[in-house]
């Protein structure tokens, strides 16, 4: 069976032509905090206005710089990767390990940093009720030190 959209039997019960939308693996871009970002749905990739849905890494050896989302919360699951460490707080004084399978939810306005610090890609499924693929970062240079 073929993977085509078809057009409804009476176009007059859908008049905005809202239909559910299926978007492609598409190529990926590093982030302000240094993350690698997969976006899936966006804003800009099925005009989402609450939501983004999509895949970030952190590549082995790496981390992000200290930052925090203001306006936005963020879930996170570990899909593949050894453990990372999630450091946040208002001096990123709270560490702890994140493994495959965990969830992380990150409150709106947290600072934080992820450290990987094994030798495999972290990947992670992660939503935010941010919409835009370049979401609001506030990168927070005063704190990178901290983290060992």
């Amino acid at each position: 069976m073929k993977n085509e959209a078809k057009q409804p039997k009476n176009p007059s019960k859908n008049p905005h032509g809202l239909a559910a939308k299926v978007v492609r693996g598409s190529g990926s871009h590093v982030a302000e905090q240094g993350s690698v970002y997969r976006s899936g749905v966006s804003a800009e990739s099925v005009g989402s206005s609450m939501l983004w849905l999509g895949m970030i890494s952190l590549p082995a050896g790496r981390r992000t710089k200290a930052h925090r989302h203001e306006g936005h919360e963020t879930a996170l699951l570990m899909t593949a990767g050894q453990e990372i460490e999630i450091w946040s707080g208002p001096e990123l004084e709270r560490c702890e390990l994140v493994h495959a399978g965990d969830y992380l939810f990150i409150p709106a306005g947290v600072p934080h940093v992820a450290v990987n610090r094994s030798t495999e890609s972290a990947e992670f499924l992660g939503a935010r009720n941010d919409p835009a693929a370049n979401e609001s970062v506030v990168l927070m240079p005063e704190l990178d030190n901290i983290v060992p």
